[in-house]
């Protein structure tokens, strides 16, 4: 089988919609030859590059066009091409949460990478660099509630927002939480833990 035919078998075991990045096909042939054929197939029309050495098969829709993948995909994506490590951005973990019921106006992710913004269609997508403990358990429910923290800052966070994010998180979760809270954030926690035993 050709590296072309393989390459392109490989993109639609993938499936339209889901992004998915140039290190995929390492094992396929050489890095030239993939980049290679890959770069075809975006001029054939068969696949749309997102961002370098992301790509998607692009869902196709009558109304719209084509309609590229949700921007957490993407960024999930951009991230495992490039070796970054991201986050949820703290408005939209707010949100998530229930801390806040505004909607953010665009998809912001924090990333340990560079700060950069590329278009999903009519969409903008950012990914925003930010500080290493900004990015404490990223992926998982305790880091969520961080990164909530983290957007909210000392003035808004009190013992009820604690107990909302406690009320979210499974014990272990919040244990986890607990441990990589700042040290701004301590008094409030302690507050909150003296409020709950009623001490």
């Amino acid at each position: 089988m050709t590296i072309v035919k393989a390459i392109r078998n490989r993109i639609h075991e993938i499936g339209i919609g889901e992004p998915f990045t140039s290190a995929q096909f390492v094992a396929l042939g050489s890095r030239a030859a993939v980049d290679q054929t890959l770069s075809r197939f975006v001029k054939q029309g068969e696949i749309a590059r997102i961002s370098r050495g992301v790509f998607v098969r692009p869902k196709k829709s009558r109304y719209v066009g084509e309609v590229m993948p949700e921007p957490s995909k993407v960024a999930q994506a951009i991230a495992s091409a490039h070796g970054e490590i991201i986050q949820v951005h703290g408005a939209e973990a707010a949100r998530l949460l229930g801390l806040t019921t505004q909607m953010p106006l665009q998809a912001v992710f924090y990333t340990s990478g560079p700060t950069r913004t590329l278009k999903l269609g009519k969409l903008q997508l950012t990914l925003k660099h930010v500080a290493q403990r900004k990015l404490a358990l990223a992926g998982k429910p305790s880091g969520l509630a961080l990164s909530a923290l983290w957007y909210l800052g000392k003035e808004q966070v009190n013992p009820g927002t604690i107990k909302t994010i406690r009320e979210k998180l499974t014990p272990e979760a919040f244990e986890a939480f607990r441990a990589e809270i700042p040290a701004w954030m301590a008094d409030t926690l302690r507050r909150y833990e003296q409020g709950a035993t009623g001490a």
